[in-house]
């Protein structure tokens, strides 16, 4: 094959059917799977010991919107890394690859050796349980793995040692936490959440992202004119978070109204993972919420917003109708969520029912611009658990420069709630225990890309750890880890992972 680098470069697909041709003509095609964010004497090793497996050596490179690494990572961007190991002697092939669903590229292109380095072996079952089942399935194809030998020297750790990614309070704040806490004390609260029935009771929405570019001034109006790019549409709201949460639990029903308008039940159910049952009501008037945000793409910033919504509230019919509902169906669940995003759905009528028959109720009230500071926490009473972002609390309380730790205590008091948790945005979260303690904890993002729907990841990962009376400082931490890769993620166009969480604890553990 070619020497030249950019000749070793391909597109997954012509990979696969030159490997496919390789291997009709008799040679043996090895494949080695990973980020490469820094090419040291550990990779070279595995590398080389890879190319004496076969005749072939192909090369996956992950791309870095899957690099699951902890914070900061990758260093480089996917176009240097596929180029740096492209220019490696032992590489014949290598193209950039999802790993969304980790290894799901060496099925596709099943080579006769998938070889793996000792890091990959090392690698703490307790983060890769996920990865580990994916991994054995391998075996019951003709794929041989393959173990390289040398020494293992990871790239994260090497990277630690040359990059300060976090300020000196937050370094000692971790200092502080890893002694109270281990990382399998939360791996174990975390993979011990998967026998939680959950049932999540919201607005649904419908993202749209329409990306353009600025063109010019228009000659005849005070406004810019944008040329239309590309759009993506993504499930959001309630259904956003059902996602979220049956990344943790087996078993989520999503109980939401549609619009009979343009409902767009096929899209809801389509990107709904699989363990997520659904029970639709649909209004009359309306379409399904949707929100369009257009977006200048070259800089990644909202130009502005325009909402298709009904928000008118229920009549007295359908109102009865969906809490009877909940107030019978809730009964068998361990634990409720409630996520009102204030578009009408929600009625005291349906909160007394959620009251009166869940066992564990989790409750987070939006403010934004369809509802104008309407909706507000202190509507409800007596829910287990209350998750809020600093705005919505100071608005509850009407108090706009007081000390948000006593302004939480004050709300939690006043709605009976046993527990409170505030996102502060670059402060980090607070949450406030049963006991009235206040925690603090710093964030811990690195790379912001979008921050919508990061709350709802972590209400959705923070609900199931107050439920299985997690305490409160770890409430908190596995909330902003959440956060930390939510923001990195545009919209709600894919769903925070557990392997992933806890990828990145692991590596703050570290």
């Amino acid at each position: 094959m070619a020497t030249d680098p950019q000749n070793k470069i391909f597109t997954f697909e012509d990979l696969a059917a030159k490997v496919r041709e390789l291997k009709a003509a008799g040679k043996k095609v090895v494949l080695s799977h990973g980020v490469f964010d820094l090419i040291h004497p550990g990779i070279i090793q595995h590398l080389n010991a890879a190319r004496g497996m076969g005749d072939i050596l192909v090369v996956t490179v992950i791309k870095d919107k899957d690099v699951r690494r902890g914070p900061g990572r990758p260093v480089f961007p996917e176009a240097l890394r596929l180029a740096n190991v492209a220019s490696l002697a032992q590489i014949d092939a290598v193209c950039l690859v999802d790993d969304e669903r980790p290894f799901e590229c060496v099925r596709s292109l099943n080579p006769d050796v998938f070889a793996k380095g000792q890091a990959h072996h090392e690698r703490d079952q307790e983060v890769n349980r996920k990865i580990f089942e994916e991994e054995r399935d391998l075996f019951w194809g003709e794929i041989q793995i393959r173990e390289t030998d040398g020494f293992s020297m990871r790239s994260s750790h090497i990277l630690r040692n040359f990059y300060d990614l976090y300020p000196e309070d937050t370094k000692l704040f971790l200092k502080k936490f890893f002694k109270r806490h281990t990382f399998k004390e939360i791996a174990d609260y975390l993979h011990g959440m998967e026998n939680l029935r959950v049932c999540l009771i919201g607005d649904g929405i419908i993202d749209e992202y329409h990306y353009c570019e600025p063109m010019g001034k228009a000659g005849k109006a005070n406004l810019v004119v944008n040329r239309f790019l590309s759009h993506e549409v993504f499930a959001g709201g309630a259904f956003a978070i059902a996602n979220h949460v049956a990344g943790l639990c087996k078993e989520v029903h999503l109980v939401t109204l549609l619009g009979l308008d343009n409902p767009r039940v096929e899209f809801i159910r389509d990107n709904l993972k699989p363990n997520v049952t659904t029970r639709f009501f649909y209004r009359d008037e309306g379409p399904t919420i949707t929100k369009t945000r257009f977006v200048h793409q070259y800089l990644n910033q909202k130009l502005f917003e325009v909402n298709y919504i009904n928000d008118t509230k229920l009549g007295a019919s359908l109102d009865r109708e969906v809490a009877d509902y909940v107030r019978q169906k809730v009964k068998d669940y361990d634990l409720v969520l409630l996520s009102d995003f204030g578009h009408g759905f929600v009625s005291e009528t349906i909160y007394r029912a959620l009251v009166e028959s869940s066992k564990v109720l989790a409750v987070n009230t939006q403010t934004n611009a369809a509802n104008s500071g309407y909706n507000l926490i202190t509507k409800y009473a007596k829910p287990h658990y209350v998750c809020l972002d600093e705005p919505e609390v100071r608005l509850a309380a009407q108090d706009k420069h007081g000390a948000i730790d006593q302004i939480a205590l004050d709300i939690k008091n006043q709605i009976d709630a046993n527990h409170l948790v505030v996102t502060l945005g670059k402060r980090g979260s607070l949450g406030v225990n049963s006991e009235e303690q206040v925690v603090r904890t710093p964030i811990f993002s690195t790379n912001v890309v979008d921050t919508i729907g990061a709350g709802d990841a972590y209400f959705a990962y923070t609900a199931p750890c107050v439920a299985q009376s997690m305490p409160m400082d770890m409430v908190t931490f596995v909330g902003n880890a959440v956060g930390a890769l939510a923001v990195q993620i545009m919209g709600n166009k894919r769903s925070v992972e557990k392997n992933e969480v806890l990828e990145l604890i692991h590596s703050l553990a570290k």
